[in-house]
């Protein structure tokens, strides 16, 4: 399974992104997918994850009610919508799927939940 994610950019504080996660090997349709993303200097951390089992859909407190993460099966493409972008929001950011449809809910956050990865894509928010 190979992940492409793309999207990212310069953006001002308010602006708004769309990341796309394009998969290519298998159908996304049925794994559960996240997205992380990475600060320089700091660890990874959870951003969004949803789980094709019941489409549960779980964000992170630091993005809840400006980011949205969702799916379109035909393209088998995943996408995290971003609105209100601030400064902290840059970052590297990451699309994931897992093996199955199913992670329990403690375990979305968790990266090794996950087996796939894409390459990343850069998120600047910046005046």
């Amino acid at each position: 399974v190979q992940l492409q994610a793309s999207g990212g950019g310069l953006v001002q504080p308010g602006g708004s992104l769309r990341l796309s996660c394009a998969a290519s090997g298998r159908a996304l349709s049925n794994s559960a997918v996240a997205w992380f993303r990475q600060a320089p200097g700091k660890e990874r951390e959870f951003v969004s994850a949803t789980r094709r089992s019941d489409g549960r859909v779980e964000y992170a407190d630091s993005v809840k009610g400006r980011f949205t993460i969702s799916r379109d099966s035909a393209k088998n493409t995943v996408y995290l919508g971003m609105n209100s972008l601030k400064p902290e929001d840059t970052a590297v950011y990451y699309c994931a799927a897992a093996k199955g449809p199913h992670i329990i809910v403690s375990a979305m956050h968790i990266g090794d939940s996950y087996a796939y990865w894409g390459q990343g894509t850069q998120v600047t928010v910046s005046s």
